[in-house]
């Protein structure tokens, strides 16, 4: 069984480049179920930090899998 998460996670980065966070500023929102949920809560950290231009926050997926072992 596999099931499928996201996350919204970012924060301040140094330049405009967004290679390098600023330390403490970095943020991880999650686990979601849905894409829209995580979409939800992307949108909702974008706009708390729309007039700081160097926040830049994205949204990822992994999956957690579970498999079963016959005893």
């Amino acid at each position: 069984m596999s099931t499928t998460r996201y996350w919204v996670v970012g924060g301040e980065f140094r330049s405009l480049n967004f290679h390098s966070l600023v330390d403490g500023t970095q943020q991880v929102r999650g686990p979601f179920p849905s894409r829209a949920d995580a979409e939800a809560a992307w949108q909702g950290v974008s706009e708390e930090h729309r007039h700081k231009c160097n926040y830049r926050f994205t949204i990822v997926r992994d999956s957690d899998r579970t498999e079963s072992v016959a005893a």
